[in-house]
């Protein structure tokens, strides 16, 4: 497959995420040292495609690193309670300079616009200002942190109006006080509280490494609660971060590395993502199919009827027995399914039923799908009070029989699906029996 070919699928692909999130907001986050790395030029042309796609974008930037170098080159101590810097007024003075320095490079990135770059007429805005009221921190475990603060409040009605004006929002970790002090921010914090504010889509951490690692194995997704139990395992900040930023009603974080070129473009636009995405909700569902998921369907088992694994249907065939199809949705969009059948007898009621046409996107098999929709299936066999089940299979006989069925002859087939059985295919036969 050629290059162009490879975009134009690409591309194709990413329409319905490009559709989902187009008037969408997204907070992203990317501290200090993502922002000095030579991979953020390739961040600023991504987030600008973004905004062009429609997309309402506030970026926070952090600025650890920066402010370290600058407190050791003014020969002042960097002080710190646990993770919290404690700012001192000498500190306060070097963090504001430095904050500003780096405020005004960040704003110089997105104003690039040379004809044959990707920002080329791209005439973004970006919008700083005071959105962010903050208060003290106050004392913790006896140290006074002086002029370390906390969001207070955000100007949600400011910030709104400039994400409808198609500006980027740029927000720094630096909030004024209703005395009119200053008082330094965690970028972590204020990133949660805006995403939270703003009732964002998404929240984008970035950080050094990309995917998290539990016992040494990547890790694509993790529930809210799958992520707390690892959490004090893994001691990361931009996790812990995400848990919050879940706790408070953000429905989906990613992690990210800020050194990888394209992560943010891969994991929003295509289905294998780049990161590990940290969920509230359950973003994969269970359900029944549609007449409009006929096309994900197909593009599921057309593949595998190629192989001869399933029996080729029509498009006018799936459509008539849609009604019969279950779907897994991720993100919304079909990754499996299955069907259920009725089996009648002569008089016409319904006595056992048949699973088919089971198929499974090759990206998301291994992660239990396939038990999840065999169950689901079961479920609605006993809902209606059927007492069997029936699977026809060539290939994969031994995943069904794992999970309670047994081979019989195709004499036990009921008669009105035995006088169907295709003898050229040979299938086998399996049969479950249900508990009520």
């Amino acid at each position: 497959m050629n290059t162009e070919t490879t975009t134009l699928n690409w591309f194709r692909n990413a329409a319905p995420y490009i559709n989902d999130l187009r008037g969408r907001t997204l907070v992203v986050a990317i501290p200090g040292e993502g922002v000095e790395h030579e991979n953020f030029r390739n961040l600023v042309h991504d987030l600008t495609l973004l905004i062009s796609l429609g997309v309402r974008l506030v970026l926070v930037h952090g600025a650890r690193a920066q402010v370290n170098r600058a407190l050791e080159s003014a020969g002042i101590e960097n002080r710190f309670h646990g993770n919290t810097r404690i700012t001192d007024r000498d500190t306060l003075e070097v963090i504001k300079a430095t904050m500003g320095k780096l405020r005004f490079e960040i704003e110089a990135a997105f104003s690039q616009g040379l004809p044959d770059s990707p920002m080329a007429r791209s005439a973004l805005k970006v919008i700083s200002g005071n959105f962010v009221s903050a208060r003290p921190v106050g004392i913790i475990d006896g140290t006074d942190m002086r002029w370390t603060g906390r969001v207070r409040r955000m100007e949600v009605p400011a910030i709104t109006r400039a994400l409808e004006e198609n500006a980027l929002v740029l927000l720094s970790p630096i909030g004024t006080s209703l005395t009119g002090e200053l008082f330094n921010l965690n970028y972590l914090d204020l990133a949660t509280e805006a995403a939270k504010c703003l009732r964002a889509e998404k929240l984008i951490l970035y950080r050094d490494t990309p995917q998290l690692e539990v016992a040494g194995t990547p890790v694509h997704d993790l529930s809210i609660h799958q992520a707390e139990d690892v959490a004090e395992q893994l001691d990361s900040e931009t996790l812990n971060s995400a848990i919050s930023a879940c706790n408070a009603g953000t429905q989906r974080v990613h992690l990210l590395s800020y050194a990888d070129n394209g992560t943010l473009l891969q994991e929003l636009f295509s289905r294998e993502g780049a990161g590990t995405m940290i969920y509230r909700d359950s973003y994969e569902v269970i359900r029944r199919a549609r007449i409009n998921d006929v096309g994900g369907i197909l593009g599921l088992i057309r593949p595998l009827e190629k192989q001869g694994i399933l029996v080729r249907r029509s498009r006018e065939k799936l459509e008539a027995e849609i009604d019969h199809f279950t779907l897994v949705e991720v993100d919304g969009t079909p990754v499996a399914c299955a069907a259920l059948y009725p089996i009648l007898d002569h008089q016409g009621d319904t006595v056992a039923a048949e699973i088919a046409c089971v198929a499974i996107h090759p990206e998301f098999r291994g992660g239990g799908r396939g038990a999840k929709l065999l169950q689901h299936l079961e479920r609605q066999a006993r809902a209606l009070e059927l007492s069997e089940l029936y699977v026809l299979t060539t290939q994969t006989e031994h995943w069904f029989i794992e999970r309670g069925f047994a081979q019989v002859d195709v004499s036990s087939l009921p008669a009105s699906r035995q006088s169907m059985y295709n003898i050229q295919r040979n299938s086998r036969v399996l049969r479950k029996a249900l508990k009520a």
